[in-house]
């Protein structure tokens, strides 16, 4: 990544650019040496290996993160939206914290590779693309929907690398009081937080290189400084380049990551910042495949290292993002903040998705579909919190406001549908295809949709008994503006304007220190849809905003080191279809998700660490057109999943850890009609490390095999859109690395 891409940056990214890395001079004049990582055990600390510990950085809040939890691979809570920072005991919802330690273990580079542990949450794409997507709690969340440090849509929207990031935070469920709308269409389900890396208070240099499964290369650097009187002023730099081949055949994959996080401890404020500039490139990256119609069955998986793309497929996307947040104490109980983002991002692409049209052959066809994207995003929050007492019963206020700006410019080119005859399990390549239908000029894209939303939020969180029991009540105002622009002619198509509204109310009883009760119910938020179906007698209006309605009781216990949690849930969720008598498609549909997820996390003994869980999951279509599939399972949502991650350290030899995980999900459906069933599968894992001192300088080398059997699977059946579509698993991966502290 050269500074040569600059100057492709619009006037306000170029300014974000420059007042974001004007403190950088000051760090020519820094020189101090580091002793600190995050990827030390409590063991290991124990038999004094040069250790390797960040403490957690300070954001623009007067407590900094949350503490990690005994084991370090999680957190004892995480931010929950207009209530800023909660404590999982204190928590009406469930929610988890993966810190920065648990993603440097497990070598992970992006969002879905943390995300392999929950057991709540599985990865799968976007319909059509590579874009990372998340099924959480049975409904998908885009990563257009990703939240940077408590903002909306600042993010890459197809991939986020892991290096920037301090923690991964994951809300289950309904989240539309505490984080209002989504800017897309998801997130009913859950919302993901990505905090960014702070200057801890001890200097780091981290110098880290690796190499993976397809002569993949990777190196990364991470820089922490504090500096100035009092070391008030703190800098987090990071910078990572990972590119090579894949596992999968003929795949090539470039990611270029630059981050910087500056922030600044005063008497009674605190601010911070953040500037991040991504590419990532993708080159004959194995596509998703939809099914052809009258299929009977699903094909058999082919082998994970198969690539049925054409060559000339690829997938390019950079984002240039930055977020301004700052805090002050107005009094001692009283607290004012203010935060700013935007984001600028573009995407370019050459795709040649595949339909299978014969299970037991693997015949198939394909074509060419491009488009470009450019996005411009500006968002902001600003908001009050205090603390106040009426007689015995303590209030914890807060008011907030939010905004959110979406210019999207677009344009797409295809050539004749699926006219390329090919097969799943032997592909025919061809020479790169002319394009016979436009929408837009690639090379010139004009803007299709314009979305704004804004949003106003009030709560009262009281305490009785001593905060035994903690009561949360509130409610959002929302507004959603939205218009639809015609492709080639620009003509403004469907224009958006509603409101809603958000209550929450949540309930907390803390039963011992160590166990909470808890209940909630809260309402998920998103845009009601474009009707597009031309032969719909209201072809073109737009349905007023879908709400879900979530309701949910759970336990959570702390046994010593040991996390304990159980929930139990139900989210309804408001489905589209056409009246079949008065030909007008509205809302009259129902998906209805009940669950329970149970979970495991902590340190079981001195020398063992877990991290597991199970979900049992029933996703029922309710009211649909005709009653045709009452009854019938929700698309790409399996009945169960479980995730069981184990990490020992081995008493004799110091320094080295082994870990371990096993990952099963169960049937899934790709059609609504529950014709079409993908098998279950199971994936085991397996990885090292070990710490120890070379010349003075604390060295980590890590290992990991993941797909240790090689199973040939199909990890997911969908998500979005609510349609079916098959995401084929990578093939038995090894990676390694070695981190030198400096």
């Amino acid at each position: 990544m050269s500074l040569s891409h600059f100057h492709r940056l619009t006037p306000l990214a170029a300014a974000l650019a420059l007042a974001f890395l004007s403190p950088l001079p000051a760090l020519a004049q820094s020189s101090a040496t580091s002793t600190s990582d995050s990827t030390a055990s409590s063991d290991q600390k124990d038999q004094q290996l040069p250790t390797i510990t960040v403490n957690a950085s300070a954001d623009a809040s007067a407590d900094g993160l949350t503490k990690e939890f005994a084991g370090g691979q999680v957190a004892r809570g995480s931010r929950l939206g207009v209530l800023g920072n909660v404590d999982n005991l204190d928590s009406p919802v469930r929610s988890v914290a993966y810190t920065q330690q648990l993603i440097a273990d497990q070598q992970a580079h992006g969002v879905g590779d943390v995300l392999k542990n929950d057991p709540v949450v599985r990865t799968t794409r976007g319909y059509g693309n590579f874009q990372e997507s998340y099924m959480i709690r049975g409904f998908i969340a885009n990563s257009d929907d990703l939240m940077y440090n408590g903002l909306f849509g600042i993010l890459p929207r197809q991939y986020v690398a892991a290096e920037m990031i301090e923690r991964v935070e994951v809300l289950y469920g309904a989240s539309a009081f505490l984080n209002g709308a989504t800017p897309g269409d998801a997130g009913l389900g859950g919302t993901i937080n990505i905090v960014p890396k702070r200057a801890a208070n001890e200097p780091l240099t981290e110098v880290t290189m690796g190499y993976e499964s397809g002569n993949s290369k990777y190196a990364a650097i991470d820089f922490s400084r504090r500096l100035g009187p009092e070391d008030r002023l703190g800098v987090r730099i990071n910078a990572a380049r990972h590119a090579g081949g894949t596992g999968v055949s003929n795949e090539k994959r470039e990611t270029n990551l630059f981050s910087l996080g500056v922030d600044y401890r005063g008497n009674d404020f605190r601010l911070s910042a953040d500037l991040g500039v991504q590419e990532n490139n993708l080159n004959n990256m194995r596509s998703s495949v939809t099914l052809g119609s009258g299929l009977t069955s699903v094909p058999a998986a082919p082998s994970g290292s198969a690539n049925y793309s054409q060559p000339w497929s690829y997938s390019n996307e950079r984002d240039i993002f930055g977020t301004v947040r700052g805090e002050w104490d107005l009094s001692d109980h009283t607290t004012a903040w203010a935060a700013f983002g935007a984001r600028q991002g573009t995407e370019n692409n050459s795709l040649s998705g595949i339909r299978v049209n014969n299970a037991s052959t693997g015949a198939a066809s394909t074509y060419r579909f491009d488009n470009a994207r450019q996005d411009d995003v500006a968002t902001g929050e600003v908001g009050i919190r205090t603390q106040i007492k009426t007689g015995a019963v303590s209030h914890k206020l807060v008011a907030a406001a939010s905004m959110y700006s979406l210019n999207s410019r677009n344009a797409y080119g295809y050539s004749s549908f699926y006219a390329l005859g090919t097969n799943l399990y032997n592909p025919t390549m061809y020479s790169q295809p002319a394009l016979t239908t436009l929408g837009n000029s690639l090379s010139d894209p004009q803007t299709t949709t314009r979305t704004n939303l804004a949003s106003a939020v009030v709560s009262d969180t009281l305490g009785f008994y001593n905060d035994r029991l903690l009561v949360t009540v509130g409610v959002r105002q929302q507004q959603l503006k939205s218009d639809t622009y015609a492709y080639n002619t620009h003509l403004n198509s469907a224009h958006y304007d509603q409101s809603a509204t958000s209550p929450m109310a949540g309930v907390v009883f803390k039963v011992q220190k160590n166990l909470s009760l808890y209940a909630n119910y809260i309402e998920g938020l998103q845009q009601g849809k474009q009707i597009t179906d031309t032969t719909a007698a209201n072809y073109g209006q737009v349905l007023a905003p879908y709400k879900s309605k979530q309701k949910e009781v759970g336990v959570k216990y702390e046994l010593g080191g040991l996390g304990l949690g159980a929930a139990f849930f139900t989210t309804d969720r408001p489905l589209s279809y056409k009246d079949a008598v008065t030909n007008i498609e509205a809302t009259n549909g129902l998906q209805r998700n009940r669950g329970v997820e149970l979970t495991a996390y902590g340190e079981l003994s001195k020398n063992l660490r877990l991290l597991s869980g199970i979900t049992f999951l029933n996703a029922k279509q309710q009211q649909t057109s005709g009653g045709t599939n009452n009854g019938k399972y929700a698309i790409g949502v399996p009945r169960l999943q479980a995730n069981a991650g184990l990490e020992y350290d081995v008493p004799s030899v110091r320094g080295l850890s082994i870990n371990g995980r096993a990952t099963y999900t169960s049937t899934q459906y790709v059609d609504a009609a529950n014709k079409l069933e993908v098998p279950s599968w199971v994936r085991y894992d397996i990885g090292a490390r070990y710490l120890t001192d070379i010349g003075g300088h604390a060295v980590t080398f890590r290992a990991a095999i993941e797909n240790l059997a090689n199973r040939n699977y199909w990890e997911s059946a969908g998500g979005a859109s609510n349609s079916g579509y098959l995401v084929l698993a990578n093939p038995r991966t090894f990676s390694t690395s070695v981190s030198v502290a400096f």
